[in-house]
C-alpha cells in the first residue's frame, strides 16, 4: 500500500544510517506503545533493509519490566529483518506521571546484553545506561 511506497522512497535516499526504533518487547507494547504495533515496526525495518544501501538501526529501552529471554527474541527478530545496528539503553521516566522505571540495569548487565546482540549477528552495538539512538550517527561516522 501507500505506507510501503513511502517507506521505500525514504529508504532509497542515499543515507548512511536509517532507522526505526522498536523500543520494547512485544509483551509490553499495549502498555508502553499502545498507538504502535511491534510487528508493523518489524515490517518497517524489513522494508528499510530491503531497499536502503545504508546501515539499518533500531533501538530498545530496558527497565520497563521485560525479561532477558524477551530481549533475546527481540534481538533475533531485528536481525531476521535485516537490522545491523542496535542501541540498548536504560528507560528513564520522561516526566512525572509517566510509566515508572521497573528496574535499573547495571553496567555488567548492559555489557552482557551487548555481547548477546553481537553473538546474534549485529555489526554495530551500543549498550549502556546512557545510550540513546541519536548518538549513533555521530559515533558511526566520527562526526
Amino acid at each position: 500500500g501507500g505506507e510501503v511506497f513511502l517507506i521505500r522512497q525514504v529508504a532509497k535516499l542515499k543515507v548512511e544510517v536509517i532507522g526505526h526504533n522498536i523500543e520494547t518487547v512485544p509483551n509490553l507494547y499495549p502498555i508502553i506503545r499502545p498507538q504502535a504495533d511491534y510487528y508493523r515496526s518489524l515490517q518497517v525495518l524489513k522494508e528499510l533493509a530491503s531497499v536502503s544501501s545504508g546501515i539499518v538501526k533500531s533501538s530498545v529501552m530496558v527497565g520497563l519490566g521485560e525479561e532477558e529471554k524477551e530481549l533475546i527474541e527481540l534481538f533475533r527478530d531485528l536481525r531476521k529483518v535485516g537490522v545491523s545496528a542496535l542501541c540498548i539503553g536504560q528507560y528513564l521516566s520522561p516526566e512525572k506521571g509517566s510509566y515508572p522505571v521497573q528496574r535499573y540495569y547495571n553496567d555488567e548487565e548492559f555489557n552482557r546484553l551487548g555481547d548477546i546482540a553481537r553473538d546474534i549477528g549485529f555489526e554495530f552495538v551500543w549498550s549502556g545506561p546512557l545510550v540513546r539512538s541519536s548518538f549513533v550517527g555521530e559515533e558511526l561516522y566520527g562526526l
